[in-house]
């Protein structure tokens, strides 16, 4: 078992989350609609318990949980704020949703990377990451449900 490397997996874990609430945080303010400010905080709060986890994991290894953001992670982070030019509101909804589902699209492919880096995992650590993989993927498919009705319009 290779700590070092186990470390390595939850911490990105737990920057994916981190660009994740800071990202929800933003979508609410983006939002003058309350069921998706609504929605938005459940997501977040998601992660924050997911972080929480997380760390908790990387704290029984030895190890120094990150408390920064992903790199790559200023692309999911600032996904509000490269909204299109669009001001109407029925396209700003839609456009909301569409930036959600890419940042989604990111945490959920973060997971699936986590889950094939498992070698060094525990058991229990692996289950953890499988149970927080199918949160994240609920929240990822509410999106593009929400996403997909607009689109039917």
């Amino acid at each position: 078992m290779n700590n070092s490397n186990a470390i390595d997996v939850l911490n990105g874990l737990i920057e994916i989350n981190q660009d994740r609430i800071e990202g929800y945080e933003t979508a609410s303010q983006e939002t003058e609609e309350s069921d998706l400010k609504n929605l938005f905080s459940r997501f977040r709060d998601t992660s924050v318990e997911c972080r929480q986890e997380l760390v908790s994991e990387v704290l029984q290894l030895g190890g120094q949980p990150d408390e920064g953001t992903r790199a790559t992670g200023k692309v999911y982070r600032t996904w509000m704020e490269v909204r299109s030019a669009m001001t109407g509101k029925e396209n700003e909804r839609k456009t909301i949703l569409d930036l959600c589902e890419y940042g989604e699209d990111v945490a959920v492919a973060a997971y699936e990377k986590a889950l094939k880096e498992a070698k060094d995992l525990t058991p229990e650590q692996t289950a953890l990451i499988i149970d927080q993989h199918a949160l994240i993927k609920a929240d990822h498919d509410r999106v593009r449900a929400l996403r997909d009705v607009l689109s039917e319009a």
